[in-house]
C-alpha cells in the first residue's frame, strides 16, 4: 500500500473526519496516528520534528544532490529525479533535500504539482554571500520551486569561524524572508568544526544540517567532537539534520552500520541521504526500519 492509498484507508476508517488546516494549509501539522504495538520501530518515514521551528517531516530526507556542484548532480543527470521523488512521497518520505548548486529546483517543481505543495516539506540552499544577490537568489528559488514559501533555506557550505558576523547581511535577508512568510525557517550548512562552533552559538540559526558518520569521512572533526557540539545546539532547541550519513560513498558497503550510528547518536531530528533509483530508496526505507 502507497501513501496515497494509506491516507485514503485511513480517511474512510475515520469516517468524515475534519482536519483544520494551519497556516500554511498542511496536514503536516496534524497530530498522527498512534498505531498500537508499533510506537517502539524506527521508520524512514516517521514524522519528526526539527527542533523548535516546529517544521514537520519524515524521519528520510530524499536528497538530490550526490555529487552535486555547478548546477547539476547524479540526481538530476539520470533524468529520472521527478519520479523517484514521487514514488519517495507515496512511500512516506515528504522531505524534499534540494539546494541551488544541485540544479534540481525543476524537478522538484514538478514532484510539488503532483503530491501538493502543502503535504511536503522543501529544504534548499543559497551560495551566495552578497547580501543584494542573495536576495534575488531567494525570489528566483521561489519561482524555480513553483512555491510562494520554502520551508527551510540555509546559507549552503560554510566554512569560516567568523561567518556570523561576516555574511551578517545575507543573515538579515533570510530574516526579513522569514518576516514576509517566503520562508519558514533559515539556518546554514556547516563545513568545518569552526563553523559549527560558530553555529551552535548563534542563536540566528534555527536548522543545521550536519555532516555525521562513524568513520568521520568528509566530517568537519572526529565524530565525538561533532556530537558534543551538536548537543550544545540542540539544547538550544535548534533543528538538527544530518547529511554525509554513508560518508560520501565510504560507507556504501556498510550501510547499516552507518545508519544504525546516525540513529543512535541522539542528536538528529533527520537526516537526508540521495537515492539514485528507486530500488536504493526502498532499500534505504528497509535499512532504517531494520536498524
Amino acid at each position: 500500500m502507497n501513501r496515497r492509498e494509506f491516507l485514503t484507508a485511513a480517511a474512510a476508517g475515520l469516517g468524515t473526519a475534519y482536519i483544520k488546516p494551519s497556516a500554511f494549509g498542511s496536514v503536516l501539522d496534524t497530530p498522527g496516528l498512534d498505531i498500537p504495538g508499533e510506537q517502539h520501530k524506527v521508520q524512514a518515514t516517521d514524522t519528526v520534528v526539527l527542533g523548535k521551528t516546529g517544521i514537520k517531516t519524515s524521519r528520510l530526507a530524499m536528497g538530490t544532490g550526490t555529487v552535486g556542484f555547478g548546477g547539476g548532480s547524479n540526481q538530476t543527470r539520470m533524468g529520472q529525479l521527478v519520479k523517484l521523488l514521487v514514488g519517495g512521497y507515496d512511500s512516506g518520505l515528504i522531505f524534499f533535500d534540494t539546494a541551488d548548486s544541485y540544479g534540481s529546483h525543476p524537478e522538484v517543481a514538478a514532484a510539488l504539482k503532483q503530491v501538493g505543495r502543502s503535504k511536503a516539506v522543501v529544504m534548499t540552499k543559497c551560495d551566495d554571500r552578497d547580501p543584494k544577490q542573495a536576495k534575488a537568489d531567494i525570489d528566483r528559488y521561489l519561482r524555480e520551486l513553483g512555491t510562494d514559501y520554502i520551508d527551510i533555506c540555509l546559507i549552503h557550505c560554510v566554512t569560516e569561524a567568523d561567518w556570523t558576523t561576516r555574511y551578517r547581511g545575507v543573515m538579515d535577508v533570510f530574516e526579513q524572508a522569514k518576516e514576509q512568510g517566503k520562508i519558514r525557517a533559515h539556518g546554514v550548512s556547516c563545513h568545518s568544526i569552526e563553523a559549527l562552533r560558530a553555529a551552535a552559538k548563534s542563536p540566528w540559526v534555527e536548522v543545521d544540517l550536519v555532516r555525521l558518520n562513524p568513520v568521520g569521512a568528509y566530517m568537519d572533526a572526529d565524530p565525538g567532537t561533532v556530537i558534543g557540539v551538536v548537543k550544545e545546539m540542540r539544547a538550544q532547541g535548534k533543528g538538527i539534520i544530518g547529511m554525509k550519513i554513508l560518508g560520501q560513498g565510504a560507507m556504501r558497503t556498510r550501510q547499516d552500520e552507518a545508519i544504525r550510528f546516525a540513529l543512535d547518536s541522539g542528536v538528529l531530528d533527520a537526516f537526508t541521504i540521495g537515492a539514485e533509483n528507486r530500488n536504493e530508496q526502498q532499500d534505504l526505507i528497509r535499512r532504517v526500519a531494520a536498524a
